[in-house]
């Protein structure tokens, strides 16, 4: 009997401590991401070509491709996307960033530390 109680607490015991890793890892930046300055581009100076931005934050990390011809963005790639991603959020900024021809655009409701790093990605490519 004692050693199925052993047993027993040994299992919630990992179980917390899986649960308490979890939540750690969903909300590891959360505050950082919710928070960061997104900046406008300017495209006059940007050459034709294909740049790469980076940014990193954990479970937002990302990497995107920015291709720009004759001083406009003209597509945006995903190389590395953020974990428990969205598709619909992700393409979502991607075609407003496109439209608007900058990265001052809206979040997407619900998602806005995975906006954010998609637009800080996307600040990167094009101002370095």
């Amino acid at each position: 009997m004692k050693k199925a109680i052993i047993i027993i607490l040994s299992i919630l015991g990992v179980l917390v401590l899986v649960g308490a890793g979890g939540v750690f890892y969903i909300t590891n930046g959360l505050e950082a991401g919710e928070n960061l300055a997104i900046n406008p581009v300017d495209l006059k100076g940007i050459e034709d070509g294909t740049y790469t931005g980076v940014y990193k934050a954990g479970r937002w990390s990302n990497e995107v491709a920015v291709s720009v011809a004759d001083h406009q963005i003209s597509n945006i790639a995903v190389v590395k996307t953020v974990s428990l991603e969205t598709p619909d959020v992700t393409n979502t900024i991607i075609s407003s960033v496109i439209e608007k021809q900058n990265t001052t655009v809206d979040t997407v409701t619900g998602a806005t530390v995975t906006s954010k790093a998609y637009l800080k990605s996307i600040e990167n490519a094009l101002s370095n």
